[in-house]
């Protein structure tokens, strides 16, 4: 394995640059370690050099390492990024701090009803699919008001939803990663519009995008949490089996 210290280093560098080009606090953008498919080994290593929220993609591979690294656990956030179906939604509950792929009210109604009211309550954000694919999950950009505006009126006591998330379609230039990321970001504004003209007391403040190839595009853009996993850990195997592949669903964190 690479060293992820290293490696890790070398993103927090870059974090710090792009806030810098872009006239940003370095405290305002949160690094999310996507550690799918990489053993909880590679996790302890990514702790050791200062990280402390971890992205994980496939739901059982992810309670395998939440109770293999126990003794960490009020010290770790651990965010789901990658799908959730409904038959997952209880253990996601009861062992996640974030959620950042929900598309559908039944996804969050059942994260409300079974998360356990002593853990607080789980931070959620809508997937957008904010490219127009037709492979990948999200919900269309002009349908996350109302989508929003169904979640914030879920108990606060259990589900608080945050902000969006969105998976960009590939792109070749920094204008061209900027779009996106852009769109999503007025997208936050005017669900946020909406939001307050429905007296809800809620307000979007994270923005989850921007992955290892073109996050600093997306800090330009205002992310608050970018994806990174292939410049930390490096290559990835294949997705655990019986888990979704990771091409329907754009691959959250890269």
């Amino acid at each position: 394995m690479t060293s992820v210290i290293g490696n890790l280093q070398q993103v927090q560098q870059r974090i710090a640059a792009a806030c810098a080009a872009a006239g940003r606090p370095v405290d305002e953008v949160t690094l999310l370690a996507v550690s799918k498919t990489f053993p909880a080994e590679a996790v302890s290593e990514a702790f050791a050099a200062g990280a402390r929220s971890f992205g994980e993609n496939y739901v059982q591979e992810a309670l395998d390492k939440i109770a293999t690294l126990a003794d960490l656990r009020r010290q770790l956030q651990w965010h789901l990024i990658g799908p959730l179906q409904s038959n997952k939604t209880r253990p996601v509950a009861e062992a996640f701090d974030w959620v950042h792929s929900v598309d559908r009210l039944k996804i969050a109604q059942r994260l409300a009803e079974q998360r356990p009211p002593p853990l607080g309550p789980l931070q959620l954000c809508l997937q957008v699919n904010i490219s127009g694919e037709a492979s990948k999950s999200g919900v269309l950009p002009a349908e996350a008001a109302a989508l929003a505006l169904a979640v914030t009126a879920l108990p606060a006591e259990r589900v608080q939803l945050r902000g969006l998330m969105a998976i960009p379609e590939p792109a070749g230039d920094a204008a061209a990663q900027r779009a996106p990321h852009r769109a999503l970001r007025e997208l936050m504004a005017a669900v946020n519009a909406q939001l307050q003209q429905a007296g809800r007391a809620s307000r979007l403040d994270t923005l989850s995008m921007g992955m290892s190839a073109d996050l600093e595009a997306a800090i330009a853009e205002g992310a608050t949490l970018v994806r990174v996993g292939t410049a930390i850990f490096g290559g990835r195997s294949a997705p655990p089996r019986g888990e979704p592949s990771p091409c329907k669903w754009g691959g959250a964190g890269a």
